[in-house]
């Protein structure tokens, strides 16, 4: 087994019968979705939504029951990955482009479990890039005052082609190497007019499932769960 279908499986352990699941997208999430499927052949009963397209598809296939946004109210749990987390559970997320969906999901959950391998836990966020969603309408105007806040913006492709969200989006990957106050800088990214979401997830997640190279887990817990 993987260590990230290590986390993924532990995490998917907090899954009771009755519950309103999140399904986060990754490489990651993919693993919980698909253990989560094999609970529910076995008689979980459980309803879901979906962060992106691709979880979708994976959900249904695999016969997890997924609803309508409208139809299910607030979640009890959202089980996604990260791209970077440190040891307060901040987080980096949208290397699979669907941050802008994540955070909506996520915020709607009563918890938010994050699953992950060991490289993916840092002392401080910046290293990955910060993936930043923006609309397409005049978007070097918004690549420009990104590029004011120290970092190195870089629209993300799709081959030949500008890479597009589900929403229709595009994505500015910014380099900052290290970002020594993720609060500040999100108060920052939200005020540039262009701006959809930006992957920081501050204060968003109650803990962080880990899994290592040599097959033990590591479990951090929020502050609002000690």
């Amino acid at each position: 087994m993987n260590v990230k279908q290590l986390a993924a499986e532990k995490a998917v352990e907090y899954v009771e019968d009755g519950m309103k699941i999140g399904l986060g997208t990754g490489s990651t999430a993919y693993w919980a979705i698909r253990k989560l499927g094999e609970r529910v052949s076995e008689g979980l009963k459980i309803t879901a939504v979906a962060t992106s397209q691709a979880s979708e598809d994976q959900a249904r296939e695999l016969g997890i029951p997924l609803v309508g946004f409208g139809d299910i109210g607030q979640l009890d749990l959202t089980i996604d990955g990260a791209d970077e987390l440190d040891a307060s559970l901040q987080l980096i997320k949208g290397g699979g482009g669907a941050l802008l969906r994540e955070k909506i999901v996520a915020m709607g959950s009563t918890r938010m479990i994050v699953v992950a391998d060991e490289s993916k836990a840092v002392t401080t966020l910046g290293k990955f890039p910060l993936p930043v969603e923006i609309v397409p309408f005049a978007w070097e105007w918004t690549v420009a005052d990104l590029a004011k806040l120290g970092c190195k913006p870089e629209l993300r492709r799709s081959g030949d082609d500008l890479y597009k969200t589900d929403n229709g989006n595009y994505i500015a990957d910014c380099r900052f190497e290290a970002i020594v106050s993720a609060p500040e800088l999100a108060l920052s990214l939200q005020g540039i007019p262009g701006v959809v979401e930006h992957g920081l997830f501050i204060g968003i997640a109650d803990m962080a499932i880990i899994g290592k190279n040599d097959g033990t887990i590591e479990i951090i817990e929020g502050e609002k769960n000690l």
